[in-house]
């Protein structure tokens, strides 16, 4: 059976930092845990780059894993250390602008959105990122035609960075690509954090005009690893225009809003606002109620950044992996092209009248 994350940190939970009675999983020390068959690496932080328990810890961590997974495992020397001080440096510093695509609840087709506005905005000429942090049901991968791909690695100034996958303009990365597609994702909460902190970190993403991020349904660890890890520009929230769907997304954006967190929401976008049948392109049908999006956003005092229809085209583009909007004439294709016209316009506006969004601290209890 092949090797997963989760298999090295529970090994590694065997091992408690010296002088605390907790083990270096549970203090948040082990990071970008990779696998390559039988390699493993992994990076230790420690408080201080010359903590001198770097190397009793190093040893015990080694003997951890050939104790719980076997002497074949190829460890010895694939074990980095770097101090909190080293990763204060700043992140992404070549990103402009990073947008959470996120939803009250799933089923909305926020993921449909967030491979759509990504294409879009890409067309305008804008360099574009979309980073996939729905850990438990990556989707990305297949809305982009890109299920088989795996992404390589580079070594840049001693660290194996992953070069991110481009398609249709934009640049993805994915658990989905790291994982069997058929395979559950059964991970604990810090596991799946550091899975996006390190598609955050570890990636070579260059500079970007928008790094898109393609959010987890809910409120989750997820959402405020993002936070602490990188300074959130602003939040697009995706719902249906039904109640129940527009009650979540009302929790999702007073989580953007709350005072610990503090990110502007740039807006909220109606999707499935009416079904239209290909052969009757003129014709609405409201199956989930008629402009609860918009009559929301106005309750909720946030911009309305626009209404996208259920076509047919939508759900064969997703599965076929061609964003709707690669078609430009089409209905749907006019519609995603709208919507990133407004969420740009609305980032601009944010930028020009609020300060630069910071890194969230939630303290430990």
């Amino acid at each position: 059976m092949a090797l997963q994350p989760k298999d090295i940190n529970e090994a590694l939970r065997q091992v408690k930092m010296p002088g605390s009675d907790e083990n270096i999983v549970a203090l948040d020390m082990v990071q970008e845990i990779r696998i390559d068959g039988k390699k493993v690496s992994f990076t230790l932080v420690f408080q201080r780059s010359n903590d001198p328990n770097i190397p009793v810890v190093k040893s015990l961590c080694v003997q951890a894993i050939w104790k719980h997974l076997g002497r074949d495992v190829e460890i010895t020397g694939n074990i980095s250390t770097r101090s909190l001080h080293d990763m204060q440096r700043p992140i992404l510093p070549g990103v402009k602008n990073i947008i959470a695509v996120a939803s009250g609840k799933g089923g909305v087709g926020k993921s449909t959105v967030a491979a759509n506005l990504a294409t879009a905005v890409a067309q305008t000429g804008a360099s574009v990122g979309l980073i996939d942090a729905d850990i438990f049901g990556p989707s990305i991968p297949i809305m982009f035609g890109e299920k088989e791909s795996r992404p390589t690695a580079e070594k840049i100034d001693g660290r194996d960075m992953i070069i991110p996958i481009e398609k249709h303009g934009v640049k993805i990365l994915s658990i989905g690509f790291f994982v069997d597609p058929d395979d559950a994702v059964v991970w604990r909460g810090p596991m799946a954090s550091n899975a996006l902190k390190q598609m955050i970190t570890d990636a070579v993403w260059g500079p970007l005009d928008y790094l898109f991020i393609d959010m987890p349904p809910g409120t989750s660890d997820i959402h405020l690893s993002l936070m602490q890890t990188v300074p959130v520009t602003g939040a697009v929230i995706v719902s249906t225009p039904q109640d129940v769907a527009l009650a979540d997304a009302v929790k999702g954006t007073n989580m953007f809003r709350g005072k610990s967190v503090d990110v502007p929401v740039l807006g909220l976008i109606e999707n499935m606002a009416w079904f239209t049948p290909e052969e009757l392109p003129d014709n609405k049908y409201y199956i989930f109620g008629k402009d609860g999006g918009r009559k929301m956003a106005e309750k909720l005092d946030i911009p309305f950044l626009g209404q996208i229809p259920i076509v047919q085209s939508i759900r064969e583009g997703g599965d076929e992996g061609i964003p709707a909007v690669v078609k430009q004439e089409s209905v749907t294709g006019k519609a995603f092209k709208d919507l990133a016209q407004k969420v740009m316009e609305s980032n601009d506006k944010r930028n020009k009248n609020m300060a630069p969004t910071q890194t969230i601290h939630v303290s430990k209890k």
